[in-house]
């Protein structure tokens, strides 16, 4: 189990995230757009200026169940470990345990 401040830390970047996704993403279209080398520069200075844990790459996917950072598989939202557990006693459909 991932500590609390951890998790807590990782979902208040993800508010900043959404929060600034917006103007984020007007601010790269129209660094795409200007072909000045002066006015893409304000426009960086512009995007620097954003907090730093606004950047969607800041962000690590968690368990929803345990909040470990590892072995999380996407289709699940879990990691490989709770997968198991609720393999081994049917909570998830279509999932199976291998036996040879």
């Amino acid at each position: 189990m991932a500590k609390k401040s951890l998790i807590q830390r990782e979902k208040k970047k993800q508010r900043l995230e959404r929060k600034y996704n917006s103007l984020r993403q007007s601010l790269k279209k129209e660094m795409s757009e200007v072909s000045s080398l002066d006015e893409k520069l304000e426009i960086y200075r512009k995007l620097q200026s954003l907090p730093r844990n606004s950047a969607p790459t800041r962000l690590r996917r968690r368990c929803s169940t345990t909040g470990s950072p590892r072995a999380y598989y996407r289709d699940f939202e879990l990691s490989g470990y709770i997968i198991r557990e609720m393999a081994h006693a049917c909570l998830l459909s279509g999932v199976t345990k291998s036996s040879w």
